[in-house]
């Protein structure tokens, strides 16, 4: 059974950056898709960015230019490094897998398994 464990979150001020990585166990990384998920208190879970076994990838409209999703299959992992960080970033950041492709429905987390348990980013001054 796969298992993936989210990291490297934590307070910054608005501005700043973060980069968080995405380890994967159980399962060989570079054959999956792999997705972060973002949910705020009180929100529904929000597709942030998708980077599919080929490399092509996706990102929500909120995070295109800050965001840069990337994978190291060497190291079973995956990274999102987080640029110019807003207090609405704010949120448990998750990363689930799915087979190969990020597709048309990238953004529905039905879609994906593994979850990890999260790691918080606030950002706050």
């Amino acid at each position: 059974q796969g298992q993936l464990v989210e990291s490297g979150g934590g307070l910054v001020q608005p501005g700043g950056s973060l980069r968080l990585s995405c380890a994967a166990s159980g399962f060989t990384l570079g054959n999956y898709a792999i997705a972060w998920f973002r949910q705020a208190p009180g929100k529904e879970r929000e597709a942030v960015s998708c980077v599919s076994s080929s490399q092509i990838t996706y990102y929500a409209d909120s995070v295109s230019g800050r965001f840069t999703m990337s994978r190291d299959n060497a190291n079973n992992t995956a990274y999102l490094q987080m640029n110019s960080l807003k207090p609405e970033d704010t949120a448990a950041y998750y990363c689930g897998s799915r087979w190969s492709r990020c597709g048309s429905n990238w953004r529905q987390s039905s879609r994906y398994a593994n979850w990890g348990q999260g790691t918080q980013v606030t950002v706050s001054s």
